[in-house]
């Protein structure tokens, strides 16, 4: 089965910059939209950004102007660059792919922002 590989966090300081990766290991068909989730302890998951398979792309409120959601169509893979980076981020990072039938999910990806 394929499966999301998940690349890129880390600890950064406050104002720094993480480029966090998701690829599959294989194909994946009837892909409608990839998401990034990212979940914070004691917090509930929430939706950090999508692209949809026709370009569109949504951003929580308060990640906008500072991450950009990308994707490579020729492989399906996609990519969050985080910039100017706050305490506030400091989540588990879950790439997550909407298809037909069930979604995939990738295994998580620790992002730390502190000083």
């Amino acid at each position: 089965q394929v499966q999301l590989v998940e690349s890129g966090g880390g600890l950064v300081q406050p104002g720094g910059s993480l480029r966090l990766s998701c690829a599959p290991s294989g194909s994946i068909f009837g892909i409608n939209a990839m998401a990034w989730y990212r979940q914070a302890p004691g917090k509930e998951r929430e939706l950090v950004a999508r692209i949809t398979s026709g370009g569109s792309t949504y951003y929580l409120d308060s990640v906008k102007g500072r991450f950009t959601i990308s994707r490579n169509n020729a492989n399906n893979s996609v990519y969050l660059q985080m910039n100017n980076l706050k305490s506030e981020d400091t989540a588990v990072y879950y790439c997550n792919v909407a298809k037909v039938g069930p979604d995939y999910w990738g295994q998580g990806t620790q992002v730390t922002v502190s000083s």
